[in-house]
């Protein structure tokens, strides 16, 4: 494929990018940064650029209220700054929801965005977002194809015991099941793992802001721990993970919570900032002395480790583990804590390997292994994107 691939990850406040250039049948990464602050104190940083040159601009609030500001800040200096390196011919949105519906990706019309803002429901945090990215890359750039590729996609082959509750059929039938998130992440890791691991039993943990953890068989998904939201599973930045429903039911009928004030509890609230009563961010919290913030890192290993029985079961066994993302990559005291938690599975840690990050953490010999692997989730759409764009054009 000729040409350039922008990849778009739009968040609340902030929108990620990155810049992809086809060449004799690869992608290279170019340039890549983010417009953040958006609506309050907006600034534009880019990195990746020739001679390691950086750019870190403060921007005119009025000029980005909101995310087609920000859009269009990156759209014209990418045409101002790169217009014949970086000769834009699609662009990639990374959009957290798919649905029952798309279990690949897609190219985007009006069809299609109807439906996923028929989904916003179920990803309130994230779907918003990445529709107002669409539809600000749309206004800036019409004739620009672009292309949706969704954090649910990769778990939709698994068998229907993984997805289903056990509620009513009607609510099943009209989509109350497990989706599972974090799915780029988890496609880029089934392509990137170590031979003796490609066709194996393998639980990937993907353990950044958001965490979850992804059991899969010979690179497919076979479960995962995040449910019907990402708000499921494992214990979180702000996310109080799994929780037994009736604390739900307790909080809006005993406390007189509104459901705007359990979301904003459940979503904003709880995980490591709740625990530590300190902060969502595992750096401060491991630099802490606080006994608070201990626990709530004590928390999130327990978890880990705890959910990480339940999808070896699953899968009958397991091969291998692999961290992955923010914490996963970069937190050796976390990885510690749940290899040794999760020795009864015959996992061992190779101190000084975990230390540096491996790739592999684990003691040689008999037994699953362990490895750092890190993700690029970007890289995963700008693949896709390269993908159907050269189908398209024949």
């Amino acid at each position: 494929m000729d040409g350039a691939i922008l990849v778009i990850n739009a968040g609340s406040s902030s929108i990620k990018f990155s810049v992809y250039r086809g060449r004799d049948g690869a992608l290279d990464a170019g340039a890549c940064g983010q417009v953040e602050g958006i609506g309050t104190a907006p600034r534009l940083q880019v990195r990746g650029l020739p001679d390691d040159a950086r750019v870190d601009v403060v921007l005119d609030p009025a000029q980005v209220r909101d995310h087609a500001g920000a859009i269009g800040v990156i759209h014209g200096w990418l045409t101002d700054h790169h217009a014949g390196e970086h000769d834009l011919v699609a662009i990639g949105h990374r959009v957290v929801h798919g649905g029952m519906e798309y279990d690949r990706p897609v190219r985007l019309d009006t069809t299609v965005l109807a439906a996923l803002e028929a989904l916003v429901p179920l990803a309130p945090l994230h779907q918003p977002h990445a529709l107002a990215a669409i539809r600000a890359a749309t206004a800036a750039a019409p004739a620009m194809p672009q292309y949706a590729c969704f954090d649910t996609a990769f778990h939709r082959g698994q068998a229907r015991l993984a997805q289903i509750f056990a509620l009513p059929r009607a609510l099943t039938d009209e989509g109350v099941r497990r989706y599972g998130f974090h799915g780029l992440s988890y496609e880029y890791i089934a392509a990137s793992l170590p031979p003796e691991l490609a066709g194996g039993r393998v639980v990937v943990a993907h353990l950044g802001n958001g965490a979850s953890l992804c059991a899969m068989r010979a690179g497919r998904s076979v479960a995962s721990t995040m449910g019907f939201t990402a708000l499921d599973g494992l214990m979180m930045g702000t996310r109080a993970g799994a929780l037994d429903p009736g604390v739900v039911l307790y909080l809006l009928e005993q406390r007189g919570m509104t459901a705007a004030q359990v979301t904003d509890l459940l979503y904003n609230r709880s995980g490591l900032l709740g625990v530590s009563g300190l902060s969502s961010d595992m750096r401060t919290l491991l630099a802490s002395a606080s006994p608070q913030a201990k626990e709530a890192v004590d928390l999130f290993a327990y978890r880990i480790a705890r959910e990480l029985g339940s999808l070896a079961a699953a899968l009958g066994g397991l091969d291998g583990l692999v961290f992955t993302a923010g914490i996963g990559e970069h937190a050796p005291h976390v990885r510690a804590a749940v290899l040794h938690q999760a020795g009864w599975l015959g996992l061992t840690l190779d101190a000084a390997a975990n230390e540096t990050g491996g790739p592999r953490i684990s003691a040689a010999g008999a037994g699953p292994s362990a490895w750092v692997i890190p993700t690029d989730e970007n890289l995963m759409i700008a693949r896709h994107v390269a993908r159907l764009h050269a189908a398209a054009a024949g």
